[in-house]
């Protein structure tokens, strides 16, 4: 096993990052670990102001990712809110599973809630697979949150559905070093992302060193087809709070079309908002800009309360 030197010099940023994103990696913060249904659940806490007492906010990252895909993102949300951003089972450093279902993930966001003390009303806020799970939570518990926010999580017209082919990954690979490794590492769906610091920072948080080798940290039945395999666009249409979208104006899953009709499943009331320049990795893409836009969104729903 490598030193704690070595450990430590791995998740650095990269010397080429911004000021910003140097600056929300040091941001203090809590590792922690609860127990739900049998399975250790990992989560992130960034402490908020005492004013963000029953204001709290939670990210839920997409799939085969973790809760650092949200560490240069939380840190500009705690001027007003309690942050968390969690690992489900079977991804980043949670347990595993012998199987899942949304339903556990409902139960692992609800538990998560409570023990990172976000409050009554927090808001919810996923991406990608991330967002399926939000919808599901929202559909479940929508009446004890403030909001949800799905990111560039699609939802197709019945007629476009069986034309969908979800990513997929299904093989274990083990790599000698963790630089192979790490070199190794793709967004799925595959895109091109210009902020490297980032992508190099989210690698780096997404291998583990085991007895053979490096590999990746998710459980590989985590990416089987069958995590869509429950009626989302009923789960969104049934959110009992508010609801917002935001997707990337270049996303290879989320269209102008496919928003639309989202937008009818979440009523008239719910924003949605494209992000110039961004692809399905939208908070990868413009990290700023998608802090922004979700800031706006949840300055409206405080001041409505």
């Amino acid at each position: 096993m490598s030193d704690p030197t070595a450990i430590t010099d791995r998740f650095a940023p990269a010397p080429s990052a911004p000021d910003w994103f140097k600056w929300a990696l040091e941001y203090p913060l809590t590792s922690n670990f609860i127990e739900v249904e049998g399975c250790s659940i990992h989560y992130l806490r960034w402490p908020g102001p005492e004013i963000s007492q029953n204001r709290g906010l939670l990210f839920i990252h997409g799939g085969g990712a973790h809760a650092n895909w949200w560490r240069f993102i939380a840190p500009f949300f705690t001027t007003d809110f309690t942050v968390a951003a969690l690992d489900l089972s079977g991804m980043g450093d949670s347990g595993r599973r012998e199987e899942y279902n949304a339903v556990q993930r409902s139960n692992e966001i609800r538990a998560v809630i409570e023990a990172a003390e976000l409050g009554s009303n927090p808001f919810v806020i996923g991406h990608s697979f991330g967002g399926f799970m939000t919808m599901r939570f929202g559909a479940d518990y929508g009446e004890d949150i403030g909001g949800v926010v799905i990111v560039d999580s699609p939802i197709r017209r019945p007629e476009d559905r069986d034309k969908f082919k979800p990513p997929t990954g299904s093989r274990i690979h083990i790599y000698d070093t963790f630089e192979t490794a790490k070199r190794r590492f793709r967004l799925l769906p595959s895109q091109e992302c210009t902020n490297e610091f980032i992508v190099d920072f989210i690698a780096r948080h997404s291998v583990k060193e085991t007895d053979e080798g490096w590999t990746w940290k998710f459980d590989v039945g985590v990416l089987s087809s069958r995590r869509f395999g429950e009626p989302f666009h009923e789960h969104l249409q049934k959110v009992q709070c508010p609801a917002a979208l935001i997707f990337g104006e270049n996303s290879a899953l989320v269209s102008r079309e496919t928003a639309a009709y989202m937008s009818e499943l979440m009523g008239p009331k719910a924003p949605i908002v494209e992000i110039p320049a961004a692809q399905h990795h939208v908070m990868l893409d413009q990290p700023l800009a998608f802090v922004a836009a979700l800031r706006t969104l949840l300055d409206g729903w405080v001041r409505a309360k």
